[in-house]
């Protein structure tokens, strides 16, 4: 095996390790953990960077990842489908909205926890600018681009234009369909204005009370008011500590989970060489910013000095969706993250 690489193989649901060098070499496709042939649950045997799993008719099997440098992915098989929450009726039935045009982006994980995404006919914005964790529903939803043409404008003919202050530009060109503008704010704030602007607006804080009672139900079940839990986040070649104003920190405060005394304030903290040691916790979640994230990321968590700290030694140290846990934020990724917190809180990275 080239390099001294570490090829972690699955046979049976079991797990098994050949080679020992410091260098580990994994293929990963962001986001979904997504690699062909370097992992096969079910199937027995191992194989390298060239030899990827296929097949009979020679098709690449693709299969997920479940460890990047000898440390576990959170949640790796997570079905993206099932995010969006139940469907919500509307205050008034018989004036409701049936089609909704969203000009930006980040308005869709309000309406995916409404479970209204069927509602949503298209988006104003460039291809494939939906995030991944919403789910087919609303991955698969036109987007047409931010000034789109009177032919798709009449496509779309939507009830409503949802839109924000910075994207407004882009519902123009709908003429006299009803705007509603989702002011600057958190993530609660925007669903409660999403929520109100859609004829929900009793359902607003009924689901945010829902989900923060399972939270608090959570931290206590899982004893999370004694355990203290790191954020770090791998970019291009850099490190940080996320605060607890992110939108992980938020969700883990809601739980209960205590942060180190060095991870207490609201900012992002770059580690250096005279505080690294910062980025140590009884637990810790990593995640990378892009490939050049997870390539830095990588190099990293094989270092002797990330090695040598508490967490790492005690092999409690995890993987989780930079895209879910940080990039974005709303109801529906709230959920995503609780759920990978109650899968993992007391869990560990597995033995080598």
């Amino acid at each position: 095996m080239r390099g001294g690489a570490r090829l972690i193989c699955v046979s049976g649901g079991k797990q098994s390790a050949v080679g020992r060098g410091r260098t580990r070499k994994v293929s990963v496709t962001l986001g979904a953990f997504v690699v062909a042939g370097a992992l096969a649950v079910g199937l027995s045997g191992c194989s390298d960077d060239n030899t990827a799993l296929t097949t009979p008719d020679g098709k690449t099997i693709s299969t997920s990842t479940t460890r990047i440098a000898d440390v576990n992915v959170v949640s790796p098989d997570r079905d993206y489908s099932k995010t969006c929450l139940a469907p919500t009726a509307s205050d008034d039935p018989q004036a409701d909205v049936n089609r909704i045009v969203v000009t930006d982006p980040s308005l869709l994980d309000a309406i995916c926890a409404l479970g209204i995404g069927s509602k949503v006919v298209a988006v104003t914005s460039a291809p494939n600018s939906v995030p991944a964790y919403l789910g087919p529903q609303l991955t698969s939803v036109p987007t047409i681009g931010t000034s789109p043409d009177a032919a798709t404008v009449g496509t779309a003919a939507p009830d409503v234009v949802l839109t924000t202050p910075d994207t407004a530009a882009s519902a123009k060109a709908f003429g006299s369909t009803r705007v509603a503008t989702i002011e600057p704010g958190d993530w609660r704030a925007q669903f409660t204005e999403v929520a109100d602007a859609l004829g929900r607006a009793s359902q607003g804080p009924r689901l945010l009370d829902e989900f923060d009672t399972e939270a608090r139900k959570t931290g206590k079940r899982m004893d999370a008011a004694h355990s203290r839990v790191s954020l770090v986040r791998f970019g291009n070649n850099s490190e940080v500590i996320a605060g607890t104003d992110s939108f992980a920190g938020q969700i883990l405060s809601t739980v209960g989970v205590q942060r180190p005394a060095s991870q207490r304030t609201a900012g992002t903290t770059v580690l250096t060489d005279k505080n690294f040691k910062d980025a140590d916790a009884d637990l810790i979640y990593v995640s990378f910013e892009g490939s050049a994230g997870l390539a830095h990321g990588k190099e990293v968590l094989l270092s002797d000095r990330w090695l040598d700290m508490g967490a790492p030694t005690w092999k409690r140290v995890l993987i989780v969706d930079d895209d879910v846990w940080y990039r974005s934020s709303g109801l529906a990724a709230a959920w995503l993250v609780l759920n990978d917190v109650k899968g993992s809180l007391n869990g560990n990275s597995g033995s080598y």
